[in-house]
């Protein structure tokens, strides 16, 4: 009876943790300094997340570090959907945005080591609309003209953000917004990926292949790539290929029926703090994410993950391919993925580009704690990971802000992290 008491004494407590918008932990001291992390430091990251939601900054996040394949922090912050006073919970799910092109890079690379394609062929070998493709050039007062692509788009122009096809059309934006095709956001399209990179295709790009960084909708166009090798469309790829394999219950393209209470809503920046995006379709909104009838897989942004399913994924990449006795690459292949593939093509400060990520090559140029060789990325949403291979090292940070202004969580989340390794 006494033990019937102390349960429902805990539970109690429990929930008015949770109602209160309190941070949830999963913290076991002897394992974190056991992995050479200092709790005691450790709980600065705690402190300035609270300040975030505090200052109204954020709504709420979720955040998970690995390190030696060690949880040392997984914790969820402020509100999940602050007008219905839903906590944030450590298994909320989150719109991933770009973070699906990591999925999608890896599924790429699987399919070279099956031998189905190799990354330096041409995109039309699988694409026909890509035989010939045309690139938007200045031409004085007059705007522009458009002239034949140099060369060939490659399965690791694509990869590697090099193919001329960016997210923000330049000289013909218009072309592009005549053709109804502006901005990473496809959940609500009624059409398949398929058919949209076909209309891709035809239209001015920026750059000839291989001679700028374009970020945008190269990874979409290799998810359709998939498509036309599998047989498969892509939800069905990525579930049976990565997913199911790493038991990753809680990523998917549509948030099913059952699941859909665990979405964290939408806000964006103001002067006044957070305000929720609106529900109208677009990309500044809730978006078209609980559909049970999506048709449009994107490979370059279309995924809804949580934290620990991410960090699943991850692991696969910090152990050269493989996790819970699951390979889904070599470690040749996870080694191609983490090196410059761009040359001196310009990124940014001290980073280069991979297939798939960013890479660090020299932290002196960054500015930031961290090390060379480390790799990630991030989403429209605000989320962001990365993983650091000299430290053995993940982390994954979530939370629904678009768009985010005046806010330092990315740049704090990592110091505080890396001034709490002590070994």
């Amino acid at each position: 009876m006494k033990n019937r008491i102390y349960l429902s004494l805990r539970h109690v407590v429990l929930c008015l943790i949770l109602a209160s918008g309190y941070p949830q932990f999963a913290l076991a001291t002897d394992t974190v300094e056991s992995a050479g992390v200092s709790n005691e430091r450790l709980q600065r990251l705690t402190n300035q997340l609270n300040q975030y939601v505090d200052k109204q900054q954020i709504s709420g996040a979720t955040i998970i570090v690995k390190r030696r394949n060690q949880t040392l922090y997984h914790a969820a912050f402020g509100m999940q959907d602050i007008e219905n006073k839903i906590p944030m919970e450590k298994d909320s799910l989150f719109r991933i945005a770009s973070q699906t092109k990591a999925l999608v890079s890896v599924g790429i690379m699987m399919l070279q080591e099956q031998g189905l394609l190799l990354l330096n062929e041409p995109v039309d070998k699988y694409l026909p609309e890509f035989s010939q493709t045309y690139v938007a050039v200045a031409n004085g007062e007059q705007g522009y003209h458009v002239v034949p692509a140099n060369r060939k788009i490659t399965i690791r122009d694509l990869l590697s953000h090099t193919a001329g096809i960016g997210y923000r059309s330049k000289l013909a934006a218009k072309a592009w917004k005549d053709a109804g095709i502006v901005g990473w956001y496809f959940a609500e399209r009624k059409v398949t990926m398929r058919e949209t990179v076909k209309t891709i295709a035809t239209l001015p790009q920026n750059n000839h292949p291989g001679e700028a960084f374009d970020y945008g909708y190269a990874t979409d166009i290799l998810g359709v790539v998939i498509e036309e090798i599998t047989g498969q469309n892509l939800a069905q790829f990525i579930a049976q290929n990565i997913l199911e394999p790493l038991k990753m219950q809680h990523t998917f393209f549509y948030v099913p029926n059952h699941k859909a209470n665990k979405l964290a809503a939408v806000y964006s920046s103001s002067e006044a703090g957070v305000i929720r995006a609106p529900e109208r379709k677009g990309m500044v909104s809730q978006g078209n994410y609980l559909s049970t009838a999506g048709v449009a897989y994107s490979g370059g942004a279309g995924l809804v993950s949580n934290v620990a399913d991410y960090a699943k994924f991850l692991t696969v990449l910090l152990n050269q391919g493989e996790f819970n006795g699951v390979r889904l690459l070599s470690r040749k292949s996870v080694e191609q993925m983490r090196v410059n593939h761009i040359g001196d093509i310009h990124y940014s400060a001290g980073r280069s580009f991979g297939l798939g990520f960013a890479i660090t090559e020299d932290i002196g140029q960054t500015g930031e704690l961290g090390s060379n060789g480390e790799y990630g990325w991030g989403g429209a949403y605000h989320s962001s990971y990365w993983i650091d291979p000299a430290e053995e090292l993940i982390v994954v940070y979530m939370t629904q802000l678009l768009p985010a202004k005046n806010i330092d969580d990315h740049q704090k989340i990592r110091s505080l992290i890396y001034q709490a390794i002590i070994d």
